[in-house]
């Protein structure tokens, strides 16, 4: 074998000086290949067509098949026989371009929220929390109230989670039940939240409480609100209504537009109006717009509706000498004269003496018989006192969220009903935790009403957690959301026995190894 066949058999180049009687010998600097690599690989003779000092072609097409990296590019052989420089592919500099993380950070959120099951999470996962932080402050701020009243402190924390266990059952319901059977139970509901309304006014049967009849008692401290399950009863029976219209194509015409669901709601706002109740009617008002306006009424009706509804909201406050008290103390920082002004004013004391963390969960000042209705109307206030302005934020996070969700149902979905359902229930519990949280801030009247999901109250509590159980079914029901559950629900497998799960993740077909 002659010396540039050895050299190339183990080098893949043939060195200057091979065959002038002098050893191939590499250059000062140079990077052999690996000669057992190559000398599988290279045949056992070659033919000696190699100029000196320039490299063999076989040489080099094999010497690429085996020490071939990808991601690198040989250059050409230096003469000298050094090894060819290695170039490599340039590698992106780390954090990326100016303003490329956060651009990757907000299209990584759009794609997690635009996944099919997000709101089905949203929505569930943001009621229950809200539920439950509720069930810790109904407890913190009640204790004094229900000792004051010589009752034990857990007294209303009990009825409350009672409220809270029968309401998950309804929720479950709901969630679990089939549309059409939803929009069965629109009748009925209505029905009969009219003809308990109606028996609220009956004596001896309603109740007033706070100056508002608007109450049924069954005995004992078992009382109930039948306002509250008229919003519930407006929702399905509106959106039922509407639905119809819109497959015959009706809702082209004002008069199919508001009747009979205009004169219905009327209805029900002067039955709750003869209690006293303006919060409440307040709520279904709000209700009736939101449906409304998903239903597509033109933008004159709103200004006209809007119109005459304040023009009675004015009417119904000049004439109760309580309501115009309520209206005058917007932005109070005194109690005023007669001490009229005295809840608003310790609301927003205690959203003061929180701070930013508060002052423990507990701790609170204000509910020893300063702030009336500590556990109710104003339990946003001893959140703020005792778990600060980092407790309050997240609570307007979690509605800020149940709402959002809940308009990204309504507009994913092509039922009518559906639309008309959820975006009704979303502007229930948005605009009463808007109102609530307004009046404790000075920023509204203070209107008598719960904060959804929070406070203090079965009656307000059982029909707020059906209709968020409503949210969960009609989240379940969307295409992509049905495909999504359906894969992750346990199947038994025909060839082997036992559970087998189905999961999201694609299985990926793995390459084979090139390694020998």
């Amino acid at each position: 074998m002659s010396p540039e066949e050895s050299a190339i058999r183990r080098f893949g180049t043939a060195y200057p000086g091979a065959g002038r009687g002098r050893p191939a010998r590499p250059a000062t600097g140079a990077r052999p290949q690996a000669p057992f690599a190559l000398g599988r690989l290279l045949p056992a003779a070659l033919p000696s067509a190699a100029p000196a000092g320039g490299p063999h072609p076989e040489g080099l097409a094999l010497r690429e098949r085996a020490g071939a990296r990808p991601g690198r590019t040989a250059g050409p052989v230096r003469r000298g026989g050094a090894a060819p420089k290695v170039s490599r592919a340039p590698r992106p500099a780390r954090g990326g371009a100016p303003g490329r993380g956060p651009r990757q950070l907000l299209a990584r959120a759009r794609r997690a929220w635009d996944r099919p099951l997000t709101a089905y999470y949203v929505i569930l996962g943001g009621s229950l929390l809200l539920i439950v932080l509720g069930l810790v402050m109904v407890y913190s701020a009640s204790q004094i109230k229900a000792l004051q009243s010589g009752l034990a402190p857990s007294y209303f924390f009990r009825k409350q989670l009672l409220a809270a266990a029968l309401g998950g059952v309804l929720m479950l319901l709901a969630a679990r039940m089939p549309i059409r059977l939803h929009r069965a139970l629109a009748y009925p509901l209505l029905a009969g939240s009219v003809f308990l309304m109606c028996l609220v006014q009956v004596p001896g049967i309603g109740v007033a409480v706070n100056g508002n009849r608007n109450w049924i008692s069954f005995g004992g401290p078992f009382m109930l609100q039948p306002s509250e399950f008229g919003k519930l009863a407006l929702v399905l029976w509106g959106a039922d209504l509407l639905a119809r219209k819109h497959e015959k194509r009706l809702l082209t015409q004002w008069k199919h537009l508001l009747v009979p669901l205009v004169p219905a709601a009327f209805m029900l706002l002067g039955l709750i109006m003869l209690g006293g109740d303006m919060g409440t009617a307040i709520i279904l008002t709000a209700i009736l717009f939101g449906v409304l306006w998903l239903a597509g009424a033109p933008t004159r009706l709103f200004v006209g509706v809007l119109s005459c509804a304040g023009l009675i909201a004015v009417l119904l406050i000049k004439t109760s000498a309580n309501r115009m008290s309520r209206l005058a103390c917007l932005g109070a920082t005194e109690p005023g004269e007669g001490d009229q002004c005295w809840q608003a004013v310790h609301g927003i004391y205690a959203l003061a003496n929180g701070g930013w963390f508060g002052s423990g969960l507990g701790a609170s000042m204000e509910k020893w018989g300063e702030l009336p209705e500590p556990h109710t109307d104003f339990i946003f206030a001893i959140t703020g006192e005792e778990l600060g302005l980092a407790g309050t934020l997240s609570v307007l996070a979690l509605f800020a969220a149940l709402g959002y969700a809940g308009i990204r149902v309504a507009g994913r979905t092509k039922d009518p009903f559906v639309r008309y359902a959820a975006g009704g229930v979303t502007t229930w519990i948005t605009a009463q935790a808007v109102v609530n949280i307004g009046a404790v801030l000075g920023l509204l009247p203070i209107a008598g009403v719960p904060l959804p999901l929070f406070s203090y109250g079965g009656s307000a509590l059982l029909p707020t957690m059906f209709a968020v159980g409503l949210l969960i079914a009609f989240a379940r029901a969307e295409p992509g959301a049905r495909a999504a559950l359906a894969m992750r629900q346990p199947v038994f497998g025909k060839k082997r026995a036992g559970l087998r799960w189905k999961t999201m993740r694609r299985r990926v077909k793995k390459s084979p190894s090139r390694e020998r």
